[in-house]
């Protein structure tokens, strides 16, 4: 997208509207949740699983489309992940992955 409008360039138009659209999605979810006294489990436990999925969502591509190094490294982090604390298993798998490269994997 080339041009202006109202003399600023689009690109600066696009970050504007997606800064609009982020803040909307936020401040909705916090009205809907403000209006519960208490929040539902079933609701609690939904939003709790948010993290989880979205890193899976980040996570998967890169391990089936990259090389064995990646999915070495997802392999190894998911077997320490149920042991060790997550930071542990984000620097565990933060040097596997830089070592694995290194050797050329």
């Amino acid at each position: 997208m080339t041009g202006e409008f109202l003399g600023l360039p689009m690109t600066v138009w696009t970050i504007i509207g997606a800064a609009i659209v982020t803040y909307a999605a936020r401040a909705g979810g916090h009205l809907v949740l403000s209006r519960f006294r208490r929040i539902p489990p079933r609701i609690d436990a939904a939003l709790n699983a948010v993290p989880a999925a979205v890193l899976a969502t980040l996570v998967a591509p890169a391990a089936v489309t990259s090389g064995p190094a990646e999915a070495v490294t997802l392999a190894i982090c998911l077997a320490i992940g149920f042991r060790l604390p997550m930071m542990a298993m984000f620097c565990i798998g933060w040097a596997l992955i830089v070592a694995l490269r290194a050797a050329g994997l």
